[in-house]
């Protein structure tokens, strides 16, 4: 599967996938959908795509407007990948890549405060229950009208129970499940 930049500045920009299979590639019928929802509200805003991958939901938001974007993962091969793509597009002066642990850095005190913070973890591990419900307990991470953006397997997907955000809506294309909350 190639990996391209599909609208905005950097448009028809080829990204690098990352080697092997530690990564899941977002399709880009989903990349398109999440960003048609979100339309203009992605011009100047600010980003966190948690578990960074590719980088390629960040690198979509700044090309297409977005102020900035922090990228983090825990594994080297996805930072170097999400530097080169960054570097490929000409986004390095607009983000911020970071190594280390998504739940450790939601855990952390807010040293920034983010419109959007986009959630896409290794799938069927919860992995993406457990970085909601620290974002739901950080809800400072979050702009006071901000949104947490999960990207699952629909079977994945269950009920959690959080106190600052809550469902906005869900959409499902295909094998892939969008959930927004919105924060409360």
């Amino acid at each position: 599967m190639s990996l391209r930049v599909i609208s905005g500045s950097a448009k028809g920009r080829k990204l690098k996938a990352v080697a092997g299979d530690t990564t899941r590639p977002v399709m880009d019928r989903v990349k398109e959908a999440l960003f048609n929802i979100l339309a203009s509200d992605v011009i100047d805003s600010q980003w966190w795509d948690l578990f960074a991958g590719t980088g390629a939901i960040g690198i979509e938001a700044l090309s297409r407007g977005a102020a900035f974007a922090r990228f983090s993962d825990l594994h080297r091969l996805p930072i170097e990948t999400v530097k080169d793509n960054l570097a490929h597009c000409k986004f390095e002066a607009q983000a911020e890549v970071r190594r280390g642990d998504a739940f450790t850095m939601l855990a952390g005190k807010a040293d920034r405060q983010f419109d959007y913070i986009y959630i896409a973890p290794p799938q069927y591990k919860k992995m993406w229950s457990e970085a909601l419900k620290l974002a739901d307990d950080n809800a400072d991470w979050l702009n006071a009208d901000g949104c947490v953006i999960v990207q699952i397997d629909p079977r994945e997907f269950e009920e959690v129970e959080l106190r600052h955000l809550v469902e906005g809506e869900r959409r499902r294309y295909g094998g892939t499940l969008l959930v927004f909350y919105d924060r409360v």
